[in-house]
Formats: C-alpha cells, structure tokens, sequence
C-alpha cells in the first residue's frame, strides 16, 4: 500500500521527536554501560551500581561527563530521515503496483534501507562511544591510550583522518591498527 509522502513526514517527524527524547532520557544509562565495559581493560572497579555511577558520573564531571549525545541524536536522525525516504521513494516510485510482488517488496523495503543506512551512521555512533569514555578517569580513556577530545568534531575528524570513522562496523571483517594495541601490567 503506497503512503503519500505528507504522511509520510508527518509519521517521520513524531518518530524523531519520540526517539530524541527517548535518547535524551536513556543517554546517561548509555555512557555508564559503556564506561563499565571500558572498566574490564584496566581491571578497574571505578563503577558500580547504576545509580551511584550516575551519581558519580554527575558529581565528577558535571553535564559534562554525558557528552556524546549530539553525535548520537544528528546519527538517529540522519538514520529516521534516510530510511523513510528512501523506502518511500522506492516504494512510490520503483515498485510498479502492476507486479505480483508488489506487496512484499513494499513490506520488506524499509528494513533493508535500515540495513543500508545503518552502515552510513555508524561513525555517528562510533563517535559518541569514544566520547563516553574520552578522559573520564579509566585506563582505556587516558591520554596514553587515546587521545582527550575537545569536541565531539574533533573526534570525528581525528577519527576521519586515520581512515577509523568505519572500524567495527562490519560483524565479518574487523580489524584494528596497530596503534591500538593496549598493554596491560
């Protein structure tokens, strides 16, 4: 069944206010799961329970210690945007009603798209993960393992400019430099 495309934007547009505020409340719980997993590199047990570690998150570095969620929100919206318009533009105007298929090819089209886009926004995500754990205390975030960050720009440039914007993106092929190597003591 084909969408117009007004509703189309219209559907779009609550889908992204809903899933930037869902972001915006879930984010802290984001950067304390991933410093807890950074935690296992150093053998460190800086973080604990949930709320404490929020609290010590807030006390520690202010609004501050929450940082990434910028990259993250502009990669949901990028993804939202980009999937509903293509799948829309694809099923309005490639998929032919007059083809047998035509139902199942609509049906199945948004999810591939998400597949497809999901591979464009990665560097989004990939930036707000290093932002979560960019110089907050734990081994695998000091200066002699990574770089402090100013922004999440800076990252992303950083990144960009040593061909990493992509790395783990693929679930087959993962390779890390050798600049990334951590020695435990």
């Amino acid at each position: 069944m084909k969408t117009s495309l007004k509703k189309m934007v219209k559907e779009t547009s609550y889908g992204m206010m809903m899933q930037c505020m869902s972001r915006m409340l879930a984010h802290p719980l984001c950067v304390i799961s991933m410093r807890w997993m950074v935690q296992f590199v150093g053998w460190e047990a800086k973080y604990s329970g949930v709320l404490s570690s929020i609290g010590k998150l807030f006390k520690e570095e202010g609004l501050l210690g929450f940082v990434g969620l910028i990259p993250h929100l502009l990669g949901d919206v990028v993804f939202l945007w980009g999937c509903h318009l293509l799948a829309h533009f694809i099923s309005a105007y490639l998929v032919d009603d007059s083809f047998h298929q035509a139902l199942a090819v609509r049906s199945h089209t948004k999810g591939l798209m998400g597949i497809a886009v999901s591979m464009l926004t990665y560097p989004f995500l990939l930036v707000d993960d290093f932002l979560a754990v960019n110089n907050c205390g734990l081994q695998a975030g000091l200066p002699c393992y990574s770089l402090v960050f100013k922004s999440w720009i800076h990252c992303w440039k950083y990144l960009s400019m040593q061909g990493q914007l992509f790395r783990g993106s693929s679930l087959l092929f993962r390779w890390v430099s050798s600049g990334s190597c951590f020695v435990l003591e």
